[in-house]
């Protein structure tokens, strides 16, 4: 008596049970099943996409310009020894004049109001900017030409990471419609052996069996699903959009 009870009620747990999982199954976001999938654009526009949104080559792009002005300046850094000088004046001036005749001494004090200007020109020639001007062109002219390398080696480095990111993505939706075709014959499967089961033709372990196959099987699907979309995130947030979903 006990053991036909307890036979009894582990029939009555696996039947719940089933019952559960399909019912949790039914509220699934089930892409394949549903006859929806991502429609990915060409890799050369996700490509390009992905470099026009790079925050990191807009940094290596703006640093070719601050390197490009320096070296601008470095070329016209000679002027600074170079210029003109102007000065002017307005307002009371004093001029003193003497006259000595060998006779008679004379002197003469007069203030005026009056505007003085002047104009010069001036060149220095400092030896240390003479001897090392040329290299600081070239230092100048190499730190142009290594900020445009690191600009092409992050351009190779982005289109290196969307190509990969690409092709995974891919890999990841042939295995999600792969775990989704075995996720779909399961539960037919499930439900052809519970329909056994209850006629009596499908005993106890042979049901307990094929609804652990069934358990791997949600759980093969649910972590190949949670892959795609991880995916599929990180190459949209690289590509700076997001990808179309179409039925």
């Amino acid at each position: 008596m006990n053991k036909s009870f307890s036979l009894l009620c582990s029939i009555c747990f696996f039947i719940v049970s089933f019952h559960t999982i399909k019912a949790q199954n039914n509220e699934l976001n089930d892409l394949s099943l549903k006859g929806i999938e991502f429609k990915f654009p060409p890799l050369e526009v996700v490509i390009d996409s992905a470099l026009k949104h790079s925050a990191m080559l807009k940094f290596r792009n703006n640093h070719i310009g601050v390197t490009e002005s320096t070296l601008a300046s470095e070329r016209i850094y000679w002027t600074r020894n170079f210029g003109i000088q102007a000065d002017s004046r307005y307002g009371n001036l004093s001029n003193f004049a003497m006259n000595d005749d060998g006779a008679t001494n004379t002197a003469a004090l007069t203030i005026a109001r009056q505007f003085n200007y002047s104009v010069g020109v001036y060149l220095k020639f400092p030896v240390f900017d003479a001897l090392n001007r040329k290299n600081q062109i070239k230092l100048a002219t190499l730190e142009v030409e290594e900020a445009k390398s690191m600009a092409e080696f992050t351009k190779e480095e982005i289109r290196q990471t969307v190509i990969r990111l690409y092709q995974d993505l891919i890999l990841k939706q042939k295995l999600l419609e792969i775990r989704s075709r075995s996720l779909g014959d399961g539960r037919v499967n499930m439900e052809m052996v519970e329909k056994e089961f209850r006629n009596g033709i499908v005993p106890l372990s042979e049901y307990v069996r094929i609804n652990g196959m069934s358990a791997n099987l949600e759980a093969d699907y649910e972590k190949a699903k949670s892959e795609f979309i991880t995916a599929k995130q990180l190459l949209e947030d690289i590509a700076g959009f997001v990808f179309e979903l179409k039925k």
